[in-house]
């Protein structure tokens, strides 16, 4: 979607360019993954900073000298911090942000060690994987996820981020509730394998190429809509969907406009996804009809 918009904002023709430049945004989204994920485990580092120093303190009270440790414990933090994956792609991407930019470490834990959730979970001493897991999640959720500083510091770093925080977000949240008690955080399944790179710019090219001819498509199926009135990411998103459907014929058209769906709701507007199923779904009927498609496989169309 990011690089279909580029392309055509830029009115360039160069392909190529844009194809290396796509790949390039899904590696870094990559890093802002890890990035999202590890600041769990910076702000508990502060945490224990805190914990020590109180205890070293003159005055220090009984609950200083023994603290709850249930956030310095907490088993999805633990199967963050000890990932080998995890710490291996650091290394390599060299990603140890977080060390140089304390300053954002510290705003995330001010706020969380001041909200209700975090003084409910260390209420008690008791703990569970259940409980840590939904505890992990609430912070993220509700603190990390919508930092408007941490979403002005990536967008310094990298324009295309700020398209990609959303799905990003998404996924850190379900790679948390995904995880087992006693496993660690795995990067396996979010590896771009050969196939899944084939996919992409697959799918790019051929919308690009068949963009003029999507458009006249479109204007037909939305005769009492002018172009220019239309959101252009809502263009794109139903452009890449006709490619889908004609010429991917593997891919199940429900998921098509399922998928493209979702999209819409995290990145073009409130009443987009209506808009965009309507459209889909004239334009599925019309293909249906003139046996346009050609899917394979039992329950694609």
């Amino acid at each position: 979607m990011q690089s279909v918009y580029a392309l055509l904002q830029s009115k360039s023709d160069n392909l190529v360019k844009e194809e290396k430049f796509l790949l390039f945004s899904i590696q870094k989204a990559l890093d802002l993954y890890i990035l999202q994920l590890l600041m769990i485990v910076e702000v508990k580092k502060i945490a224990f900073e805190h914990i020590e120093i109180k205890k070293k303190n003159h005055l220090a009270t009984s609950q200083d000298k023994n603290p709850n440790l249930k956030f310095i414990n907490n088993q999805v933090v633990h199967a963050i911090e000890h990932s080998n994956e995890i710490n291996d792609y650091v290394i390599q991407k060299k990603l140890d942000y977080w060390n140089d930019n304390r300053e954002y470490v510290r705003v995330i834990w001010d706020e969380l060690k001041e909200s209700e959730f975090y003084n409910n979970y260390l209420s008690t001493q008791n703990t569970s994987f259940k409980e840590d897991k939904e505890f992990s999640i609430n912070f993220f959720e509700k603190i990390i996820a919508p930092n408007e500083k941490l979403y002005d510091y990536y967008e310094s770093l990298n324009l295309s981020w700020v398209d990609d925080l959303p799905l990003v977000n998404t996924l850190v949240i379900k790679t948390i509730k995904q995880l087992h008690s006693g496993n660690l955080i795995s990067l396996k399944e979010l590896e771009v394998k050969k196939d899944d790179k084939e996919f992409l710019i697959d799918l790019f090219r051929k919308t690009v190429l068949h963009h003029d001819e999507y458009t006249e498509e479109i204007d037909d199926k939305t005769p009492n809509w002018d172009t220019d009135r239309i959101a252009e990411i809502d263009l794109i998103l139903i452009k890449l969907a006709i490619t889908e459907f004609i010429y991917f014929p593997s891919i199940p058209t429900k998921v098509t406009i399922n998928e493209y769906i979702e999209i819409a709701k995290d990145y073009s507007t409130v009443k987009s996804s209506y808009f965009i199923n309507g459209v889909l779904d004239k334009l599925l009927k019309e293909y249906n009809k003139s046996n346009r498609l050609q899917k394979i496989g039992r329950g694609l169309l």
